[in-house]
């Protein structure tokens, strides 16, 4: 499917539906504020860029496919940025973005550790995963026996493997959420989707934050520190200290 066919989608009912639905849960789960730096990795055609853009965001997208790039840039919000790259070899410096997004790319990707652990480099305080969920109806509908459409070639997760792609990470604050519970749209869906929660993992679109944790060495306390703290009286300690003006071989220069 070329970059205009999949973008046509996005203009019908359903398609509309779907996409504000599930930006609404990725929003959630970002949970930062506009202004902060996004990087939607594997943004394809740009739809979830530009709905970061226009929501506030200083949003970049980046994608291996030149076409979809190519459409990215000629229908931009007008202030987000294209890439071209590789999602598992980011051509970015650690920490540069507030926060690393992935929409169903990761669904398409042989390296998905590889994929995760490059967005976490690079994102300071989120990172968030949309995925297509494994327990859902629209895997019954559209991934069981074999995917159809926009989907073929797509891995489903569960939210058991979504958490298993942090693991070992050093990430904190997981959360989930999921949405697009009936996948048709119709107006039977769009109530179903305000009555349910999005912390029942039955939707067809499930997503996955967490935060990473800055790895901080804490130095030793001195005998000092220890006291400023309370922990110990002035003085004592593993290694006292000397009174002052004296230390190893001043007492015997003072006489």
């Amino acid at each position: 499917m070329d970059a205009a066919g999949y973008e046509a989608w996005y203009v019908t009912p359903r398609g509309r539906w779907v996409a504000e639905t599930e930006f609404t849960l990725l929003l959630e789960l970002l949970d930062l504020p506009p202004g902060a730096s996004v990087l939607d990795v594997g943004c394809g055609t740009g739809q979830f860029t530009r709905r970061l853009a226009t929501a506030g965001y200083t949003a970049t997208g980046i994608d291996p496919d030149l076409e979809r790039i190519a459409y990215a840039r000629r229908h931009s919000a007008g202030t987000e940025s294209y890439l071209t790259g590789d999602g598992t070899r980011l051509a970015f410096a650690d920490k540069q973005f507030d926060a690393a997004i992935a929409v169903a790319s990761l669904c398409f990707v042989e390296d998905q550790r590889g994929f995760v652990r490059e967005m976490r480099r690079v994102a300071r305080r989120r990172i968030v995963l949309g995925l297509l969920n494994r327990h859902s109806l629209l895997y019954l509908e559209k991934g069981r026996g074999g995917n159809q459409g926009g989907y073929r070639g797509a891995h489903w997760h569960s939210l058991a493997e979504a958490q298993a792609l942090l693991n070992g990470l050093n990430m904190d604050g997981v959360r989930h959420g999921s949405a697009v519970f009936l996948p048709n749209g119709g107006s039977l869906a769009q109530a179903v989707e305000r009555v349910l929660p999005a912390r029942l993992p039955l939707g067809g679109f499930l997503a996955i934050a967490a935060t990473p944790v800055s790895l901080q060495v804490t130095p030793p306390l001195t005998p000092t520190l220890y006291a400023l703290k309370g922990a110990l009286p002035e003085g004592e300690g593993p290694c006292p200290l000397p009174p002052p003006g004296e230390g190893p071989g001043m007492r015997e220069n003072k006489r």
